[in-house]
């Protein structure tokens, strides 16, 4: 059987290390000792360990096992699936029975049997490549979609939820945070819906301009107004079938939500400059990152279209919320962009970690993806550390002395677009403008 995988030992008896490594050698690999387990965490920190065989009592005339039970958790904490063998003496079998309930995949009993050892610790190393491979394979269900779905319990709670209920026609409300990936959980819902074949159609409701609403989403017949030269299909009828997806939902005026409303009760449209009714089958997914029960209050939102939008509420948690997901997220991205600049791969070091863990990231994954873009771009080393992320502070907006109107309003949507992170939609709601004023007052005094 040819040599696979890295066995890490730590026991502080350094004859029964030269002899575990003995016999280990010829099954595994590499096989990494180490006589004091301190050194665990850094040996995790540099190599990719495949099992670990843990001695349960390290500290001389002590032998009540709670030191490996302790780094047994230490382990499980920084790799919850690494698989950990105790090694322990035959007057320890209970709590090594209690570290298997901690988590250990098993136990070894000194003085041990070679083919029993041999057969233990090749189980754990299949155990690890099999719990790889179903992480790999619900990688590649979502590779489509782009969906990471993260190490977070509040993250698998809301995949279970989406198991659920992806496979019906209900309508569906995705809230989160700017750069939480909302239009890429739309599109993991699509691929697992009844739908999947059929078209999934996107519609930025920030971008649509008043005038232009019903024809976009509805569309038009030739001669309908000035520039109307053909007939022309809209949202609804290109999604027939399929998915509309309507995102930044809270930007529709109230005027235009009541013609959305009606669309969405009766199930089909008119073209602009028709009177035809055209039926449409789609299945709605709505986004947002603004509270619509306060706009609902506010008398900004209408309650009726809220409850037709919001049959089932998804709402992903900011990446500061879920602090255990950036690091496994920093490995996606640094494969991603070291593989598409041509650069070899790229490690995070304890430090740069802790950093990045630290960070509010309030643009969330996209701000997370393309600080880890830049770091790629600009790093000549494979090792990244602290010092390679110039992550921004928040910081106040300098504020100028306005002697203009221009200069009032400059002022006016620096200071908001600090306060809310850059989050458009807030400002927008903020400053009492449209967001199409807004994209067009940032361009003009290039903010």
């Amino acid at each position: 059987m040819a040599k696979q995988g890295t066995l890490l030992v730590v026991d502080d008896n350094k004859g029964i290390l030269t002899a575990v490594q003995m016999l280990l050698q010829t099954t595994f690999e590499k096989v990494i000792t180490i006589a004091t387990p301190n050194k665990i965490m850094s040996t995790l920190q540099s190599e990719k360990v495949d099992v670990v065989l843990l001695d349960m009592n390290f500290s001389a005339g002590i032998n009540t096992g709670n030191e490996g039970l302790f780094w047994l958790s230490e382990i499980k904490k920084k790799s919850p699936q690494l698989p950990v063998v105790l090694f322990t003496a035959y007057g320890d079998i209970d709590l090594a029975v209690r570290g298997i309930k901690e988590g250990a995949a098993d136990f070894i009993v000194k003085p041990w049997d070679n083919a029993k050892m041999l057969e233990t610790l090749e189980a754990a190393y299949a155990l690890n490549n099999s719990k790889n491979r179903n992480k790999r394979r619900a990688q590649t269900v979502t590779a489509e979609s782009g969906m990471y779905w993260g190490e977070s319990q509040v993250m698998q709670d809301l995949r279970m939820l989406v198991d659920k209920v992806a496979k019906t026609d209900a309508t569906i409300l995705i809230t989160g945070e700017n750069g939480t990936g909302k239009e890429m959980l739309a599109r993991e819902i699509q691929l697992q819906s009844n739908r999947k074949d059929a078209p999934l159609v996107t519609v930025d409701m920030g971008a649509i301009t008043e005038s232009l609403f019903e024809s976009e989403l509805f569309g038009h017949v030739k001669g309908a107004f000035t520039d109307a030269r053909a007939d022309r299909q809209g949202k609804f009828e290109a999604a027939d079938g399929g998915t509309l997806f309507l995102d930044e939902i809270a930007n529709l005026s109230f005027s235009l939500q009541a013609k959305l409303l009606t669309a969405i009760q009766q199930r089909h449209i008119i073209r602009v400059g028709s009177n035809t009714t055209i039926p449409v089958n789609i299945r709605l997914i709505c986004a947002t990152n603004r509270d619509l029960d306060e706009m609902v209050r506010k008398g900004e939102f209408r309650e009726d279209l809220l409850y037709r939008i919001n049959t089932i509420h998804l709402h992903i948690p900011p990446l500061r919320e879920r602090p255990e997901d950036i690091v496994p997220l920093c490995s996606i991205f640094l494969s991603k962009y070291a593989h598409m600049y041509g650069k070899s791969s790229f490690k995070l070091t304890a430090d740069a970690e802790r950093k990045l863990k630290a960070h509010p990231w309030y643009g969330n994954i996209r701000e997370l993806q393309h600080a880890i873009e830049k770091t790629v771009i600009i790093s000549e080393s494979g090792t990244l550390n602290e010092n390679d992320f110039n992550l921004p502070q928040k910081k106040e907006a300098p504020i100028k002395d306005a002697t203009t109107l221009e200069e009032m309003e400059y002022n006016m949507i620096k200071n908001a677009m600090d306060k809310y992170g850059g989050n458009l939609s807030m400002v927008a709601s903020q400053l009492g403008i449209s967001r199409q004023t807004l994209y067009n007052k940032i361009k003009r005094y290039e903010l």
